[in-house]
């Protein structure tokens, strides 16, 4: 099996609890969880460069003024931005280590009940997470911006298995969280090892949100492999 370190963190626009911006204190905060991926939310593009350029890591996608990326010190492959609507956003691509790969999505949706429930709809539909082609397992984490018992989470729970929880496991607000709205879910032979937040006094002034950072495992993707048709008229070998 390999195991892999992976964060998932709001850093919004790395705009401090006072109102400050502040990249290098992103960084130390991101530096303390020893992430090998960090999927990262509210992220401008200049800042995504910095980060990168101050971690030794690879940058991935666009997100503008404010969005979504990967830093990563992993390859990653398949790179796709998807729109939700009414400002959520996901981001996929594919790590691939050790002969292994892990389908990976950060996801950032918006904090409305309405607007919540059609983006949920849209994540779990066909051509995201519902893509037949998604066969190896899959890791599904971000900013899922809701209160405790919305609708919309009875379906991300029929449809993914959300990672192990802390005893506490509220993110939100940084400087006194009770809510859980960054989290993980997952889909596939992936096991959580370890999961913890990071609740320095650093994170707390950082962003409004506190870091999630999982240990995952991630078995050998041959199971994974679909045949489709096996002639009748004699023996194949099946690919993997």
């Amino acid at each position: 099996m390999t195991t892999t370190r992976v964060m998932t963190y709001n850093v919004r626009r790395c705009r401090g609890r006072h109102g400050e911006v502040d990249p290098d204190r992103t960084l130390s905060v991101i530096g303390a969880g020893a992430p090998d991926i960090v999927a990262l939310q509210d992220i401008t593009a200049d800042q995504l460069a910095y980060l990168a350029r101050r971690l030794g890591m690879k940058s991935y996608g666009s997100p503008g003024e404010g969005g979504n990326a990967f830093l990563s010190y992993h390859m990653l492959k398949g790179i796709r931005e998807y729109e939700l609507g009414d400002g959520g956003c996901c981001l996929q691509a594919d790590a691939e280590f050790s002969g292994k790969r892990l389908h990976l999505f950060d996801v950032h949706l918006a904090f409305a009940p309405g607007r919540r429930h059609n983006q949920i709809a849209g994540l779990l539909g066909p051509d995201i997470l519902g893509n037949r082609n998604l066969v190896c397992p899959t890791l599904i984490l971000g900013d899922f911006a809701d209160l405790l018992g919305w609708m919309g989470n009875v379906s991300l729970s029929l449809s993914l298995r959300r990672a192990p929880r802390l005893l506490w496991n509220a993110t939100y607000p940084a400087r006194f969280p009770v809510l859980g709205r960054d989290r993980a879910y997952l889909r596939g032979d992936l096991r959580v090892v370890d999961s913890r937040i990071l609740r320095s006094s650093l994170s707390r002034q950082a962003s409004s949100h506190l870091p999630l950072v999982l240990t995952v495992q991630v078995i050998d993707p041959r199971t994974y492999l679909r045949v489709e048709k096996l002639s009748r008229s004699r023996m194949e070998i099946a690919p993997g």
